[in-house]
């Protein structure tokens, strides 16, 4: 039924973020803001300017890891992924510059 050409889910997933990883981080970040919002709400003993500090804290501590994630990710298609063979045709070897001699 299923062939080898076939994607996994995992995989999917993965081209996708590769393709919108801003559209990723925001969501990771308004998530994390929403998550941190609700867990910080729940603690009846904090004041309100301390609950959105901590809300706005986690949050950013979050996307940092996203963009360090994407930046990873990045750094992985140049290397090994389809970009790599990409952007290597577009440039010429180290011997063919037109200006040696």
């Amino acid at each position: 039924m299923g062939g080898e050409s076939e994607k996994t889910s995992l995989e999917n997933l993965r081209s996708w973020v590769v393709q919108h990883k801003l559209r990723t981080v925001g969501a990771l970040w308004l998530s994390g803001l929403a998550g941190s919002f609700a867990y910080n709400w729940s603690q009846p003993n904090m004041k309100t300017s301390v609950k959105i500090i901590h809300a706005r804290l986690h949050a950013q501590a979050l996307t940092l890891a996203a963009l360090a994630g994407a930046a990873v990710v990045e750094y992985y298609d140049h290397k090994s992924g389809s970009k790599a063979d990409r952007y290597a045709s577009q440039f010429l070897p180290i011997d063919a510059h037109p200006h040696k001699d």
